[in-house]
């Protein structure tokens, strides 16, 4: 401990200039550095019995003993908070100790213990307004950013003070080549980090934004739809276990009906309804953002709820696996299929927005219904235009305009 608190010094004196009934207010003070503050400690002591140099009462009287021992308590004190605020922020200033001894201020708005914070609010609200996924990805961001400050900073937390462009910059190399991350993957933990930073700058802990003339690396956009061919294949194909077949169904069933994977493990019965007109829908609110999704679903979807009927547990209508299981099976499904591209479960989404609506016509605006999302633009995201959706619209429009304008000869 010696070590750890060499640049701190504390000591006590008297305010002989305020005398009450023959005793004097106890004065401490704490020196790190070059840096001074000075505080009461709330006692008096009697002038004539202060030993100056050592800063305490001389004899072993009552009032002696009494003053005495409340020093040492101080002292103690005083200490401790040098050594937490150290341990946490890797240096402490002399008012910082001040201030974290008289209850005034705390080591505790430092960027992990806001990032735990903030996980923990978002543990609450799982399964409610947030997705478990996102929960897991939080703590697993939270895991990675404690490794980094540990292992470059060597201490256990950092305050926002600290965090300028050259910790921004250094973190991103240390995600993308000390744990040889994906740009994706990283870009995820990047945002996660900006959001806390920002929830600092709101609260007034920092004052400049750190992630200012931060550009992270983008992932490449990549197809992540499958094309009706590929999708075809994948569902003409027959399969050597009934588990791989049960994985590839479910997939096609996302493929169309636009259902994300925890919406369609949480599919029962009483979510699909009959209208007036004979109509079979699905009338859900979605898991992640509690929205209301209807969906007509299509003759090969009500083939597939037929051929599981009754196989879910509970009232659930599909016997469904665990994400990651259902997503190393697509892996074989695709080789199976002779597939080329990597399959995950959240294809389907993307193609059921792509393939089976706008290529086929449906409109944005009613992909974005179906879909559940609040916003057109999320929506965007998914959908993509086709070369052949392109070719078939400039065709119609070529039909429309033939005759309609005579060029000069």
């Amino acid at each position: 401990m010696k070590a750890l608190n060499e640049n701190l010094k504390v000591s006590f004196y008297l305010k002989k200039n305020v005398c009450r009934n023959g005793l004097c207010p106890v004065m401490g003070r704490i020196t790190v550095g070059k840096e001074m503050v000075q505080f009461s400690c709330k006692m008096e002591a009697d002038p004539d019995l202060w030993d100056t140099r050592a800063g305490r009462v001389n004899g072993k009287s009552r009032h002696a003993r009494k003053v005495n021992s409340e020093i040492d308590k101080i002292n103690v004190a005083v200490n401790a908070r040098y050594r937490e605020i150290v341990s946490v922020r890797g240096e402490a200033t002399a008012d910082e100790v001040k201030n974290f001894y008289q209850g005034n201020a705390s080591p505790q708005e430092t960027l992990l213990n806001v990032f735990r914070e903030q996980r923990e609010q978002y543990e609450k609200r799982k399964g409610i307004t947030v997705a478990e996924s996102t929960c897991r990805n939080y703590g697993n961001s939270l895991a990675r950013l404690e490794c980094f400050i540990n292992s470059h900073y060597h201490v256990s937390d950092m305050p926002f003070r600290q965090l300028d462009y050259s910790f921004i910059v250094d973190y991103d190399y240390y995600l993308r080549i000390d744990c040889r991350m994906l740009p994706a993957t990283v870009l995820r933990h990047m945002t996660y980090l900006r959001q806390i930073v920002r929830i600092a700058v709101r609260r007034g802990l920092i004052a400049q934004d750190p992630f200012a003339g931060y550009r992270p690396e983008r992932p490449k956009p990549s197809q992540r739809y499958v094309p009706m061919e590929e999708l075809n294949r994948l569902a003409e194909t027959p399969l050597e276990s009934k588990a791989l077949e049960v994985t590839r169904d479910m997939f096609v069933f996302s493929c169309f009906t636009g259902l994300s994977y925890i919406d369609l493990y949480n599919l029962t019965g009483r979510h699909i309804v009959k209208s007036g007109d004979g109509l079979v829908w699905l009338n859900i609110s979605r898991c992640k953002t509690d929205s209301e999704s209807r969906i007509p679903l299509l003759d090969d979807a009500l083939r597939l709820i037929e051929k599981y009927r009754g196989s879910g547990s509970g009232d659930r209508v599909f016997p469904m696996k665990h994400s990651s299981h259902m997503n190393r099976q697509l892996k074989k499904i695709a080789a199976l299929c002779g597939i080329e591209r990597r399959l995950t479960f959240h294809m389907s989404r993307h193609t059921f927005a792509t393939e089976t609506c706008l290529s086929q016509g449906v409109s944005i605006e009613s992909v974005s219904r179906m879909m559940g999302h609040k916003k057109l633009s999320t929506t965007q995201i998914y959908a993509k235009v086709t070369h052949d959706r392109i070719n078939e619209e400039m065709k119609a429009l070529s039909e429309k305009l033939k005759g309609m304008y005579v060029l000069a000869s």
